[in-house]
C-alpha cells in the first residue's frame, strides 16, 4: 500500500499522518460506522452472485450487528489505535478483490503492455526520455550504463535497478532488436546466452534512430504527466516518427493477458504505412504485397504465410520459423551441415547443448562432430557428417527434434488508450497514423504560434527603425522603462510585447542592412504561417507530410530483410526424416516378411559361392523378394478381398540370416486370412490398372488411384462373394493378354481389354466359366511370348508355349492345358515362364524341390504332362512359385540389381536358352545366381 500511496494510485485507504490528533480524535465513530456500513452494502452488491456471501459475513461480523451491541448498552468496541487515528473495520473478500484488481491494472497499463501510438512500456519510455534529456545523444560520447540507471530510477522508475538495466540492455542488442534505440559500448550480452557486463562497466548512448523517436518533443507534440513523486513531468507517449511497434515489436506477460508481437522490416512497414495513408480500406493481402511478413532480427526462413495472415487478420497466429543451413562437401567423399541462421529468441549456447545431448542419446543420427565457428563476420555453427549420412534426412531431424525450427505465437496486444486490445495490422497502423496526425498537427500549430510570435516582434521591430530618430527621442526624454513603454505604445500602438523588443535593441539594428535582415525574417515568417495555416486546413496534407517523413527515415535506417518466407511445407512428414535408399523386401512362403538394405548384399564375380541370404524353416523358401524404396508403398492383398497399405519403411527390419516377422504382427489379419499377392509402387496413377482374380472365376479391373488410401484396418479391394477368395492381383498395361486357369485342366486367354474398369469395393465380371465343382486356381499375365507352366496334385505337368492357347472372349470356358486323369489328380498350379527361370514347387507334407524351367519337358497343349515331382502316397502338391537364374556379371557394389543376384545363393547352373521376356510385372520374382568363385 505504500507503494500505491506513492504513486498516487487513487482509491486506497489510506491514513494521512499529517493529519493533527485532534481532529482524528473528534472525528464521530458512529460516522465511520455508518461509512462502513455502505462500504459493506457496495461490497455486498458486488457479491450478490455469490453463495458464500453469509458465511463471510457471519465469520468477520458485520457493521450492522457491531453497531447494535453497542446501542444496547453492550461494550463499546474501542475503534481507535495507538497513535489516535481510527479503524475501519472492512469485509477481506471486498478488501483482497480490490486490491488484486488495482494491482493487476497496474501491471498492465503501467508496466507489461506496450502503448499502440509508440510501441513502448513505461520503462523504455522512461529510459529514451531520461537519456534524452541528460544529453546521452548520438553526437555525445558514451556515458556510463549505472549513471544512466540512477536517473531512470531516481526520477521516473521507482523500481529495481536491475530491471532497468536489463531493459537497456535489450534495447542495445542487434539480435534482440531489429532497429536498436541504444548504442551499448562493452559487453551486452550475446546470442549464446551470455550475461551483460554489469552496468558500472559498460557505457551506452541513445542511437539516431532513438532520436526519432524523440524528435520534436519538445514541440508539444505529446500530453506530458506527473513522475512518481509530482516533481517533475515526463511524456505519457513518444511522438514515435516510426512505427516502433512493428519495426522492433514487444513482448510482455501481464495479468491474465500477454502480448508477443514480433519485429518487421523497417522499409516494408514504412511502405504499408503509406500504403494505408493512401487508402484506409485497404486489404490485408493488398498490405502483404509491401509487407509479407515479419523480419526477424537473426533472420532465418518463415515457413508458410498462414500464420502470418491470421496474424494480420485477427491479432493472433503461429509462426513458424527455420533456421538456415546449406550443405558443404569435405574430404573423404564426406558432408557438413553450417548453420548461419537460427531462429529468433533461440539461445544459440542452449541449442548445442540440446543437440549434443540428443546426439548422445542416440535419437539423432548422422552427426559426427559439432562445433561453433561463429565470428565477428557472422554465425556458422557446423554439424560434421558421418559416412554415408543423407544431409537433407540428418537436417530433417535437427528441424524436427531441435529449436533449429520453432513456433513464434503472435499476440498483436497493445494499450489503446489505456486499454488492452487485440489488433488486426490495419489496426494498428490504423492507431499509429492517427497518432502522427496528433503529431504533426500539434508540431504545427505550435510552430504557428511561434512564427506569429516573431512576426509580431518583427514588425514593431520595423516600426521603430523606420521611426528611429523619434523612437530615441521618447526614450531619453522618459524618466523610467515603464514610462517609455507606455509612451512608445501610445504613439505608435504597440503592445507591451512589442516594446519590450524594442527596448531590449541593439544600436547595430539601426543600420540600413538590418533593416532589410529584418524585412526578409518578416517575409519568410508571413510564408511559413501561411504554409502552417494551409496545411491546419487540409488533412490530406497533413498526412502527406506524414508519408514523406516517414520515407525520410525509411531512406536513412532502412535495410535490406533478413528473414525470408518460404512456401515449403512446415509439417515434417516421417519421410523426411528417413533416407530414401534401396531396400530388399523378401516374403517367405509361411507368411514371414523382413527387409534390409541393397548394402547388405555385394556384388560378386561368376562362379562365386554366394552368400547366406536367409534361414528358414523346413519346408518354407522365399517366395517373393524384390527390391522396393523406402519411399515406396507396398500393397498386401488378402485372400478375403482386403488390401493394407504400409511404407518399405514401416516393414520390419532384419538381419541378412533373419527370417523376418510374420505379417500377421503388422498386418491386422483375421483367423483364416493370409497374403494372396503383394505390389509395390510410389504413386497411384489413374490411368494403370490392377487385374483382381478370385477362386470362383470372377475377375475385375480397378484403377490404381482408387487404393491410395491408408487404414489401419485395411480397405476392400474387391468384394467377395459368400465362400470366394482372390488368388492373385496384378497390374495390367493395354495389349496385356490374361490367362486364367481352373483345377479342371482348363485355361482361357482373352485380351484385358474385355475387362471394363470397375470401381473398388465391387464384385467384378466373369472371366471363365466354371463346371463339375472346379474353381480358379490361377492368373498370369502375358505377352504372348514364353511357356505355361502347369502341375497337378499328382506333381505331373508340362510346359506349353502360350502362343498355341486360343484367344477367346472373356467369360468362356477356355480349353484343356492338360488332359486330366484320376491318377494325376485335379491342377493345382499354373505360371508363365522363360528359360531364363526354376520352378518352386511345395507339397502339403513340407516336401520341397526346385527344377529348370529347361528341365521340364516342352509339350503340346492337349498332352498328358511328365512326372515333374514323385508325390508320396497320401501327399500332394500344393504350392507353386517362379525364380529367375541367370549368369551373374560382374556389377558395381552395393547396387540394387547386384542385392537381387545375392540375396539367395545355391541355384544350378542356368539353362543354354536365352532368357525370354514373358510380360507382366515381375516385382515379386526371386533372383538367383550360381555359386560363384570370390
Amino acid at each position: 500500500m505504500a507503494d500505491d500511496k506513492n504513486n498516487g494510485t487513487p482509491g486506497d485507504d489510506v491514513f494521512d499522518d499529517d493529519l493533527p490528533e485532534d481532529d482524528r480524535d473528534d472525528e464521530d465513530t458512529d460516522d465511520l460506522l455508518a461509512d462502513s456500513a455502505d462500504g459493506d452494502d457496495a461490497d455486498e452488491d458486488m457479491d450478490d452472485d455469490s453463495e458464500d456471501g453469509e458465511e463471510d459475513e457471519h465469520f468477520f461480523g458485520s457493521d450492522e450487528d457491531l453497531y447494535a451491541s453497542t446501542a444496547e448498552g453492550g461494550q463499546r468496541l474501542d475503534l481507535n489505535d495507538i497513535h489516535g487515528g481510527t479503524l475501519k473495520p472492512a469485509d477481506m473478500a471486498g478488501e483482497m478483490r480490490t486490491s488484486f484488481i488495482e494491482y493487476s491494472m497496474s501491471v498492465i497499463v503501467a508496466r507489461a503492455l506496450p502503448d499502440v501510438r509508440d510501441g513502448l512500456k513505461p520503462v523504455h519510455r522512461r529510459i529514451l526520455y531520461a537519456m534524452n534529456e541528460a544529453g546521452i545523444t548520438p553526437n555525445k560520447p558514451h556515458k556510463k550504463s549505472a549513471w544512466t540507471v540512477g536517473e531512470v530510477i531516481g526520477k521516473y522508475h521507482p523500481h529495481g535497478d536491475s530491471a532497468v538495466y536489463d531493459t537497456m540492455v535489450r534495447l542495445a542488442q542487434d539480435f534482440s532488436m531489429r532497429l536498436p534505440l541504444v548504442d551499448g559500448h562493452g559487453n551486452f550480452g550475446s546470442i549464446d546466452g551470455d550475461p551483460p557486463a554489469a552496468m558500472r562497466y559498460t557505457e551506452s548512448r541513445l542511437t539516431r534512430a532513438a532520436m526519432e523517436m524523440l524528435r520534436d518533443l519538445d514541440k508539444d507534440t505529446v500530453d506530458w504527466q506527473p513522475n512518481y513523486d509530482e516533481s517533475l513531468q515526463e511524456p505519457s507517449v513518444l511522438p514515435a516518427r516510426f512505427p516502433n511497434l512493428l519495426v522492433n515489436g514487444s513482448s510482455g506477460i501481464a495479468v491474465g493477458m500477454a502480448t508477443n508481437i514480433p519485429p518487421h522490416s523497417l522499409r516494408e512497414v514504412v511502405d504499408a504505412t503509406c500504403m494505408y495513408i493512401d487508402n484506409p480500406e485497404v486489404s490485408v493481402e493488398e498490405l502483404m504485397t509491401v509487407l509479407p511478413g515479419p523480419d526477424f532480427p537473426t533472420g532465418g526462413i518463415i515457413m508458410g504465410s498462414d500464420g502470418i495472415k491470421d496474424a494480420y487478420n485477427t491479432g493472433r497466429g503461429s509462426i513458424t520459423v527455420r533456421a538456415k543451413a546449406h550443405v558443404e562437401q569435405m574430404k573423404n567423399n564426406r558432408q557438413r551441415i553450417v548453420v548461419t541462421e537460427i531462429p529468433y529468441q533461440v539461445n544459440k549456447g542452449l541449442l548445442q547443448e540440446k543437440i549434443a545431448a540428443l546426439v548422445n542419446e542416440k535419437r539423432l543420427e548422422g552427426i559426427s562432430d559439432m562445433r561453433d565457428e561463429s565470428n565477428r563476420k557472422g554465425m556458422r555453427l557446423v554439424f560434421d557428417l558421418k559416412q554415408g549420412a543423407m544431409p537433407q534426412v540428418v537436417l530433417n531431424n535437427l528441424y524436427k527434434h531441435s529449436q533449429l525450427q520453432t513456433n513464434f505465437g503472435v499476440i498483436d496486444l497493445a494499450l489503446v488508450d489505456g486499454v488492452p486490445r487485440t489488433l488486426s495490422l490495419p489496426e494498428m497502423l490504423h492507431y499509429y497514423v492517427e497518432h502522427q496526425v496528433s503529431v504533426v498537427t500539434r508540431r504545427t500549430e505550435y510552430e504557428l504560434k511561434k512564427a506569429k510570435e516573431r512576426a509580431h516582434i518583427l514588425e514593431g521591430l520595423l516600426i521603430a527603425v523606420d521611426n528611429i530618430d523619434e523612437v530615441v527621442h521618447i526614450i531619453r526624454s522618459s524618466n523610467s522603462d515603464k514610462d517609455a513603454k507606455e509612451r512608445l505604445e501610445e504613439r505608435f500602438g504597440l503592445d507591451d510585447v512589442q516594446t519590450e523588443a524594442i527596448l531590449q535593441m541593439r544600436l547595430r539594428r539601426l543600420t540600413g542592412l538590418e533593416r532589410q535582415k529584418i524585412v526578409d525574417e518578416l517575409e519568410e515568417l508571413r510564408g511559413r504561417i501561411a504554409y502552417y495555416e494551409d496545411l491546419l486546413a487540409h488533412k490530406e496534407k497533413i498526412l502527406g507530410v506524414i508519408k514523406d517523413e516517414l520515407r525520410e527515415i525509411s531512406d536513412r535506417f532502412g535495410d535490406k530483410r533478413r528473414s525470408t518466407i518460404s512456401d515449403a511445407p512446415i509439417e515434417l512428414d516421417v519421410e523426411d526424416l528417413i533416407a530414401d535408399e534401396d531396400m530388399v523386401i523378401t516374403i517367405t512362403h509361411s507368411g514371414y516378411v523382413k527387409r534390409l538394405p541393397v548394402a547388405t548384399y555385394r556384388s560378386q564375380k561368376r562362379g562365386g559361392k554366394g552368400i547366406q541370404g536367409v534361414n528358414l524353416k523346413e519346408s518354407d523358401f522365399v517366395e517373393e523378394l524384390f527390391v522396393a524404396s523406402t519411399h515406396d508403398y507396398v500393397l498386401f492383398f488378402t485372400n478375403k478381398g482386403k488390401v493394407y497399405r504400409l511404407k518399405v519403411h514401416e516393414l520390419p527390419i532384419g538381419s541378412r540370416q533373419a527370417r523376418g516377422s510374420a505379417a500377421i504382427n503388422f498386418l491386422p489379419m483375421v483367423e483364416g486370412e493370409h497374403i494372396a499377392a503383394v505390389l509395390t509402387c510410389r504413386t497411384f496413377p489413374s490411368d494403370e490398372y490392377l487385374m483382381f482374380a478370385t477362386k470362383s472365376g470372377i475377375v475385375k479391373k480397378t484403377a490404381m488411384s482408387a487404393y491410395d488410401r491408408t487404414r489401419r484396418d485395411g480397405i476392400i479391394a474387391i468384394n467377395l462373394k459368400n465362400g470366394d477368395e482372390l488368388i492373385n492381383v496384378r497390374r495390367v498395361k493395354a495389349g496385356d493378354k490374361i490367362m486364367l486357369g481352373s483345377t479342371d485342366g482348363k485355361v482361357m486367354l482373352f485380351d484385358e481389354d474385355q475387362v471394363r474398369p470397375m470401381g473398388r469395393d465391387t464384385s467384378g465380371v466373369r472371366g471363365i466359366t466354371l463346371k463339375d465343382g472346379a474353381s480358379m486356381l490361377g492368373m498370369e499375365i502375358t505377352n504372348g511370348k514364353g511357356d505355361l507352366f502347369v502341375i497337378t496334385e499328382k506333381g505331373y505337368g508340362k510346359r506349353t508355349p502360350v502362343s498355341e492357347y486360343p484367344e477367346h472372349k472373356r467369360g468362356g470356358q477356355g480349353v484343356f492345358t492338360i488332359t486330366m486323369t484320376q491318377r494325376k489328380g485335379a491342377l493345382v498350379a499354373m505360371k508363365v515362364i522363360g528359360p531364363q527361370h526354376e520352378l518352386m514347387i511345395v507339397s502339403q507334407e513340407g516336401v520341397l524341390i526346385r527344377v529348370k524351367a529347361t528341365d521340364i519337358s516342352k509339350l503340346g497343349r492337349a498332352t498328358q504332362g511328365v512326372k515333374v515331382m514323385n508325390v508320396a502316397d497320401g501327399d500332394s502338391v500344393c504350392s507353386l512359385a517362379r525364380t529367375v537364374v541367370k549368369k551373374a556379371v560382374a556389377k558395381p557394389k552395393d547396387t540394387a540389381q547386384g542385392a537381387l543376384d545375392l540375396a539367395a545363393a545355391g541355384a544350378s547352373e542356368p539353362g543354354e536358352e536365352d532368357p525370354v521376356d514373358i510380360g507382366g510385372e515381375e516385382l515379386l520374382d526371386d533372383t538367383l545366381i550360381d555359386e560363384d568363385d570370390e
